[in-house]
């Protein structure tokens, strides 16, 4: 049987953007709902989710791997050699060490421009997951989606 839940889009957003490694997030087919637990969580938990059959879909992590490919992406169509210099070096590892945000805050436009290709990069990868898992496609309704 098929039907139409709402789906929160902030809410799927947000977990497609999680890269906490011990928060597992779930949707539910049934509902809608988007829900995190703890993956140090209960055996009955997972045997739950389990005999659901399908029911609960887990919702990939962002790992770093990917957040270094978008940032990286970035690096390559920087214009301003000074930022390039700054985010390559905090990339690398190497001391001192900085966070990429951190840099970030000092160049508001450049700040904004990769903010704008995250979230790019996250609506497409939602898109696809919703595809793969027969929840979107270009004849569902974009207000099912909210």
């Amino acid at each position: 049987m098929i039907h139409s839940v709402a789906i929160a889009w902030d809410d799927l957003l947000r977990a497609f953007s999680n890269m906490e490694q011990d928060r597992v997030y779930f949707f539910d087919r049934m509902t809608g709902e988007i829900f995190s637990v703890r993956s140090d969580s209960e055996d009955d938990f997972w045997d739950q989710i389990e005999q659901q059959q399908g029911r609960f879909l887990e919702i990939p992590v962002l790992d770093t791997a990917a957040e270094r490919t978008l940032i990286n992406g970035f690096l390559e169509k920087q214009a301003n050699l000074e930022l390039r210099g700054l985010l390559d070096h905090a990339l690398s590892g190497r001391p001192p060490y900085a966070k990429t945000a951190d840099i970030l805050s000092f160049f508001p436009e450049e700040e904004l421009q990769l903010s704008e290709l995250r979230d790019t990069f996250l609506s497409n990868r939602v898109k696809h997951w919703l595809e793969e898992n027969e929840l979107f496609s270009l004849s569902t309704s974009l207000s099912a989606v909210h």
